[in-house]
């Protein structure tokens, strides 16, 4: 070897020997592409709303809080509204964690579905690669033998 080879025109003809369809890892890619965006978009949208559950639990929180905060007649009726903050809060805590856990059985259908289309489109983009992989060398094979001759 020396200074001056040119490694790009040699591995262009080492691979200029070893013909590849590239179409197969287009599909591949696409696939992929395909899947991360619809992955992404149940993701995104879980975020959307679990924070907007999350604004809305603040925002009733702080309303019982101001209501909580006002000035009472009677020593009992601070109690009273505290027993009864405590006790909202339970039940919106509650029902805020069975809507979460809604969110997230509906983020694990979802995910479970699209992996399992993707696999099936995976599997196809696979056997389709395959087929064509095996006449293309059967197809040199023959040449071959008929050369030969």
């Amino acid at each position: 070897m020396t200074k001056n080879d040119d490694f790009a025109a040699m591995m262009k003809d080492m691979m200029g020997a070893f013909p590849m369809d590239t179409k197969a890892m287009d599909d591949a890619f696409k696939t992929t592409a395909t899947l991360s965006e619809k992955l992404s978009s149940v993701a995104l949208d879980a975020a959307k709303k679990s924070t907007e559950l999350s604004a809305n639990w603040t925002k009733d929180t702080l309303a019982k809080m101001a209501d909580m905060s006002k000035a009472k007649a009677e020593p009992a009726d601070y109690a009273k509204a505290l027993s009864d903050f405590a006790t909202a809060q339970a039940e919106i805590a509650s029902a805020n964690a069975t809507t979460f856990a809604e969110i997230a059985k509906k983020v694990q259908a979802d995910t479970v579905e699209l992996l399992m289309a993707a696999g099936k489109d995976y599997s196809q983009d696979a056997s389709a690669a395959v087929k064509k992989a095996t006449g293309d060398v059967t197809a040199t094979a023959k040449k071959a033998t008929s050369a030969a001759k």
